[in-house]
């Protein structure tokens, strides 16, 4: 019930907004109605959402209306917000929220061995054993940041399902571009601002030669974090650094993932990255740019001309030739720097 208030005084707010302010209020009346229960219990949960941070005015005769929210990601907050989406919508049709775990994406692949349908999502507000690629870890402070993972059952070639972690990029980079920060993503899927890394993208799957069993997409975004670890201060920033001023963390894992549904349903369409080349290169950063390829079976410089339908990074060699590298343990710089 409380989810379900939080979205009604949302769409409350929005109402007051776009209208007369007065439209704002919810009667205490109109929720016991709506809920079946007493006025005592509305007074309850209205004290708990105020608990956790959320301004709310009640005024006799009036009722209720939400002035305030607290940048939180707890799961009241999330689905309140994903509540009111409307129909159509399968990314976080189930929501596991933990204030604290290990790993987003190890919870998520113990769901997917229990069943759990395409569309979980798991969301945690402080990581302890955080990863990136080639088992990097990853910072994860408590109380700033966004971190989450999507659990897919795609229905293809697990060769295929390896390009979702581009899906993905395309979509958070779409969703940071929302909030009036130009984004770019480094190949194959680092979003990058002013040339420092935001958000990392951790694809894992369970699968057997011609079959899939799940996929998880973990990801972690720097939204409000104001200092980073001397090691990485001059690679990563964060979202809220950019446009100078603190960004609702819920709000942002909402619009990634709308815009991952539209991307995803254009992906399955082919199982490959077709329709999406546009929308992909032109956040691509390395695009047209000299890239140091960083292969072990050898490094090698050239100039990356984009992607392929299958995400394969296209770089032309010094003599011409036109290389396609495959993200798996290969990385790729720019000759200068990290871009």
């Amino acid at each position: 019930m409380k989810s379900e208030i939080l979205t009604l005084l949302r769409e409350g707010m929005r109402r007051g907004n776009a209208q007369d302010g007065s439209q704002e209020y919810i009667s205490g009346q109109e929720l016991c109605s709506r809920f079946g229960v007493s006025r005592t219990a509305v007074w309850k949960v209205m004290n708990q959402l105020k608990a956790e941070g959320y301004e709310i005015e009640a005024v006799q005769n009036k009722g209720y209306r939400l002035k305030a929210s607290p940048d939180v990601v707890g799961e009241n907050e999330i689905k309140s917000r994903f509540e009111n989406r409307g129909e159509g919508h399968w990314a976080g049709c189930r929501l596991m929220y933990f204030p604290e775990t290990g790993s987003t994406n190890i919870d998520a692949k113990k769901a997917a061995e229990e069943g759990a349908p395409e569309g979980t999502l798991v969301v945690t507000d402080c990581q302890n054993t955080g990863r990136g690629r080639r088992g990097r870890s990853w910072a994860s402070p408590k109380g700033c940041n966004l971190y989450f993972t999507l659990l897919l059952r795609p229905e293809c070639k697990p060769e295929q399902a390896c390009m979702l972690t581009l899906v993905m990029a395309l979509a958070a980079a779409e969703a940071v571009e929302e909030l009036g920060i130009k984004a770019g993503i480094k190949w194959p899927n680092d979003i990058v601002v002013h040339g420092k890394k935001v958000c990392g993208i951790l694809t894992e799957m369970s699968a057997e030669p011609d079959y899939i069993h799940y996929v998880v997409i973990g990801c972690g975004i720097n939204v409000n974090q104001m200092d980073f670890p001397e090691e990485i201060r001059a690679t990563a920033t964060s979202l809220a650094l950019e446009k100078g001023e603190r960004i609702t963390r819920s709000a942002l894992l909402l619009s990634i993932m709308e815009h991952f549904e539209r991307a995803y349903n254009k992906f399955r369409e082919t199982w490959n990255l077709t329709a999406l080349l546009p929308a992909y290169h032109s956040y691509l950063l390395n695009k047209d740019a000299r890239v140091r390829v960083l292969d072990p079976k050898g490094e090698f410089c050239g100039t990356a001309r984009g992607i392929n339908e299958a995400g394969e990074l296209l770089v032309e060699k010094e003599d011409g030739e036109l290389a396609r590298v495959y993200a798996g343990e290969v990385s790729v710089r720019g000759v200068y720097g990290y871009v």
